[in-house]
């Protein structure tokens, strides 16, 4: 687990409701941990998971602190063990990011990332608080961890976006990037890049959990039933091209660097890959041309094709 939204809670890998008592953690944790321990027949990772539950959740003084989306320094590592937490508050983790300030050449940016994400999310957050409920403050860590885990991934998809947008802007003027065009009846495409590299479709993303390539797409447990994000990204880019007349370089799809073990990997013939999945710790390599295609664009041409043509949702 991860500081992401999209993460099953703690409560959530040990199976039980957040307002067990400890009595019910501690056997739950119990039971967990013998299903899923490696010498058992159980699996390593899930084992792991299982442990990092118990130790944001497994006194009263840790789970106190995460319950109130304060930020550990320490942990139990036992059922029986102590702790020694000094808090914090995770808000700032969820609110939207203030604007920067400083002198460095950034990247031209059109467009609002991670703005229709975060519209989605205070939807659908207020709809499960119940309509017409004040909300005081809906980036409150202890509320977001209490709402269902379909509410925390479309926070985390908007932090995902904001990641990616902030490490585009950090790659300086030669770079211009659109966010949140309008894909027509694809919904939306998060992010197009372009670059003496190339032209690139992005979307950014956060499931909350590993995943990996199968017969040209992703796959993994915390995906929903019949969601495929590479088809999707496909689509979405398909629609942006042909409103804009462009040709893209490559499409990728950006994930935290927990949900794969490698940096690329390709979806699709290695000649002619479908896509790309990227950890976001090597987007910076992929759009600076390690792995992009022989060529180049016309920057200028294109950019200025772009900002006559593109629409934004």
């Amino acid at each position: 687990m991860t500081d992401s939204p999209a993460d099953a809670t703690p409560y959530e890998v040990l199976g039980v409701a957040a307002t067990a008592d400890d009595e019910e953690l501690r056997r739950a944790y119990r039971r967990a941990a013998r299903e899923t321990h490696p010498d058992l027949g159980g699996d390593a990772i899930r084992f792991r998971r299982v442990q990092i539950a118990w130790e944001r959740v497994g006194t009263p003084a840790a789970r106190r602190a995460y319950d109130t989306g304060s930020r550990p320094t320490s942990a139990p590592t036992a059922p029986s063990g102590g702790s020694d937490w000094r808090t914090g508050s995770a808000r700032d983790a969820y609110a939207p990011p203030t604007a920067r300030r400083d002198s460095r050449p950034r990247a031209r940016s059109h467009g609002h990332p991670g703005g229709r994400s975060r519209e989605v999310f205070l939807a659908a957050e207020r709809e499960w608080v119940g309509l017409g409920d004040p909300i005081e403050d809906p980036y409150d860590p202890s509320l977001i961890r209490s709402a269902p885990r379909f509410i925390r991934r479309l926070l985390g998809e908007a932090l995902a976006e904001e990641a990616t947008a902030s490490i585009v802007a950090d790659m300086g003027m030669g770079v211009t990037v659109w966010h949140d065009l309008d894909a027509g009846a694809e919904g939306k495409l998060d992010h197009v890049v372009l670059m003496p590299s190339g032209l690139w479709a992005l979307e950014s993303i956060d499931w909350g959990g590993p995943v990996r390539v199968e017969h040209g797409e992703v796959v993994g447990e915390t995906l929903e039933p019949g969601e495929r994000p590479v088809k999707e990204l496909v689509r979405a880019a398909r629609a942006v091209q042909k409103q804009t007349r462009v040709r893209f370089t490559g499409r990728l799809l950006v994930v935290p660097d927990s949900a794969v073990d490698v940096d690329v990997q390709l979806v699709g013939p290695q000649r002619k890959p479908t896509a790309f999945v990227v950890r976001r710790s090597a987007l910076g390599q992929v759009l600076n041309g390690v792995w992009s295609p022989e060529g180049a664009v016309d920057v200028f041409e294109v950019r200025d094709r772009l900002q006559q043509t593109v629409r934004f949702v």
